[in-house]
């Protein structure tokens, strides 16, 4: 198997180095798209063979689980990315310096992205066509707990590089066990970049053992700042949103900060959330202000290990602070620097939070569920990076590019 490993990076980094026509990667995609919708019947069983090996009650199984309107949005995604603006090898710069050597700073794919993900089957899409349409090769190391839902995936993506007579192997989908990923994490020779998608075990594994180098797309620890001049009926959507929207997703909402001064509007805030039986652990202000409105079943005092929590379900924390400053130094301690919130009518106190927040995405009055390449009009994501070198928040197309200097000359010499 090591063997069989070692020679599909080979040909997957030889792949990478053709260059398709924009043309041509633009039908290879909406080919794909159209494939994906032909036959989502067979995707849905497939993915129902995971699902079958799965506790519902895992936070995994909403991530992991396909169904008509999913598949169908997944399709969708794959035609915004094929029509997105975008020129894989554009000139980005050029200019002829005084001895006459004419430069050009021209645009180029990194050239092999692997990705490691856990139960999301879209990712294997949204990687595939994300790397192919700026011209870059891709290895996709999935879970094993979305096996079949994968390959499904891989054989469209196949089928649609084929009927355009494209190498095959611009795309390898490595076997699902575990041990694999140690033969991609040493890749040195092959790959450029891996893009790790999933939860922060996984990220700190890969981390730790990759000799390669590596964009991290760290966990979604998220708050939303309910400041003392924050509108009630705008916090009751906003919070409702960031919540319940998505559980399993790594921007839904995991800690609500609340001014100390509308304590008493904390029972309407959190109302809505009563519909999804969402647990709240409160700290004591927080928990007395919810007393006997916030049902007794559903309602617990927070221990320390609540805040700094990635709950992916229905489940969130209440801190309560007496400005703004607090609420800014509560978030620095257990932010994982994905995605931050503050609910409020004043403009000082929403440009001071944007300011001082350090985040890939910081929202004033909305919901942190918008944090996502589709939203942000790329189309779809390989992740997103929580780092600050090269790339952050969504990981698009432009991310997945570097440059290089072609340099023209007459036969020039340095003296």
């Amino acid at each position: 198997m090591k063997n069989e490993i070692s020679q599909k990076f080979t040909a997957t980094k030889s792949a990478s180095y053709d260059i398709i026509s924009e043309g041509i990667r633009y039908k290879t995609l909406i080919k794909l798209s159209e494939l994906i919708s032909q036959k989502y019947q067979l995707i849905i069983d497939e993915n129902k063979k995971d699902l079958n090996l799965m506790n519902k009650e895992d936070p995994k199984y909403d991530r992991l689980e396909l169904n008509q309107e999913r598949i169908l949005a997944i399709a969708s995604d794959v035609v915004k990315v094929a029509k997105l603006p975008f020129e894989a090898y554009e000139v980005l710069e050029s200019k002829v310096l005084p001895n006459n050597l004419e430069l050009k700073k021209q645009k180029v794919p990194l050239g092999v992205v692997a990705a490691i993900y856990e139960s999301r089957p879209n990712v294997t899409i949204d990687v595939f066509s994300l790397c192919f349409r700026s011209g870059n090769a891709c290895i996709l190391k999935g879970g094993k707990e979305a096996h079949f839902s994968n390959e499904i995936f891989y054989s469209l993506i196949k089928e649609a590089l084929a009927e355009y007579q494209l190498n095959l192997n611009w795309v390898y989908l490595m076997p699902p066990h575990r041990e694999a990923v140690y033969d991609l994490l040493n890749a040195t020779d092959i790959v450029d970049v891996c893009i790790p998608r999933g939860s922060q075990q996984l990220i700190d594994f890969v981390r730790e053992n990759a000799k390669i180098p590596v964009i991290e797309t760290g966990a979604g620890i998220v708050h939303t700042y309910f400041d003392v001049n924050g509108d009630l009926a705008k916090g009751k959507l906003i919070i409702n949103n960031a919540k319940t929207r998505r559980v399993s997703v790594c921007n839904a909402l995991d800690t609500l900060i609340i001014h100390r001064e509308r304590l008493n509007h904390l029972p309407d805030l959190v109302e809505p959330l009563l519909q999804g039986k969402v647990e709240i652990f409160a700290d004591a202000k927080s928990y007395a202000a919810l007393k006997g409105y916030y049902p007794d079943s559903l309602l617990f005092l927070a221990r320390n290990e609540d805040f700094g929590r990635e709950f992916l379900s229905y489940k969130m924390s209440v801190k309560t602070v007496d400005d703004i400053d607090e609420a800014l130094s509560h978030i620095r301690r257990f932010s994982s620097k994905h995605s931050e919130a503050i609910i409020t009518e004043d403009l000082e106190s929403a440009e001071y939070f944007l300011m001082r927040t350090d985040a890939a995405a910081v929202y004033v009055n909305a919901s942190t569920g918008f944090t996502d390449g589709g939203e942000f009009g790329m189309g779809a994501e390989v992740g997103i990076s929580t780092q600050k070198l090269h790339v952050r928040g969504p990981i698009g197309l432009e991310a997945l590019t570097s440059y290089k200097w072609l340099v023209y000359g007459t036969g020039q010499i340095r003296k």
